[in-house]
């Protein structure tokens, strides 16, 4: 067992946050109520996002191994090439596909996760409920979206940022962790898009949200899981889907912290004073 202080420096230091985009995948294909809003979208985006990534390595994969292969150890310019065609990929589909096919699927994905994890309150916030407690598909008990629903905005800085991180993917060795990492850190507040907007943060809030000392930290590796994710080829489309389930379910685990946290704190408000007596 670990000592009181070894105990504390874990929970100070250790998150949880990177297994989330994994327990999404497990959750999506444990729960068949879900696997409609994924059927309707797999097929056309994964020929999509595979015919641009087949055009992209016939092209340009072999040139660009030959030109890393100039500055790069052996093997290295091989794996350097292959990150960056895969992350050019992840950012032609991003502008191209993502933000017209799937971002209401996340949405309902998201909140039919909240639903069924007790958390319909919130989603109450934004769309209607249905309160038929007796039906098992929080699918089916999802009203419409309100207008201007998104999963996650689309983000200008995000993508000019990724253009910019892109390059990294030419640094031997230690190239491709920082451009996961970096990217990671901007996506990850991001893909909690929606729980903010069922909180009702304004711009303020989130900035304070997501950029406390433990937060910060917490969204970069569930962002860099994420990116990770997003470049594995193929599935790529379907991690998107998965991934709104693990965000939900981040989302989940943080709205308990905080309502555990304003319990413990509204019952230290209201226990009574030590009694003192008064001086003679």
């Amino acid at each position: 067992m670990p000592s009181p202080a070894a105990s504390r420096f874990i929970r100070a230091n250790f998150t949880p946050s990177f297994f989330y985009p994994i327990k999404g995948i497990y959750y999506f294909a444990t729960h068949r109520s879900l696997h409609p809003l994924l059927r309707s979208r797999l097929l056309p985006l994964t020929v999509l996002s595979t015919a641009i990534l087949a055009i992209l390595f016939l092209a340009a994969y072999i040139p660009l191994v030959a030109f890393l292969a100039l500055f790069h150890f052996k093997g290295s310019a091989w794996v350097n090439a292959t990150f960056f065609l895969l992350g050019s990929g992840n950012l032609l589909i991003a502008l191209l596909f993502e933000a017209m096919f799937v971002d209401h699927t996340q949405v309902d994905i998201f909140d039919a996760v909240m639903v069924a994890e007790g958390y319909e309150d919130l989603v109450k916030n934004r769309r209607i409920v249905a309160e038929d407690y007796d039906e098992s598909d929080p699918v089916k008990r999802l009203g419409s979206r309100e207008k201007g629903a998104v999963f996650a905005p689309f983000s200008v800085r995000q993508l000019i940022e990724l253009m910019i991180f892109l390059p990294l993917n030419f640094i031997p060795f230690v190239g491709v962790p920082l451009f996961l990492l970096l990217t990671g850190y901007r996506a990850g507040p991001l893909l909690n898009w929606r729980y903010f907007t069922l909180k009702g943060f304004t711009k303020q809030d989130r900035k304070a949200f997501t950029h406390r000392k433990n937060r910060k930290y917490e969204y970069m590796w569930f962002g860099t899981v994420y990116m990770v994710l997003q470049l594995v080829p193929v599935l790529s489309m379907m991690f998107l889907l998965t991934s709104a389930a693990g965000s939900a379910l981040w989302a989940v685990r943080i709205e308990e912290e905080e309502r555990a946290a304003q319990e413990a704190h509204a019952e230290r408000e209201a226990m009574p004073e030590a009694y003192a007596d008064e001086p003679l």
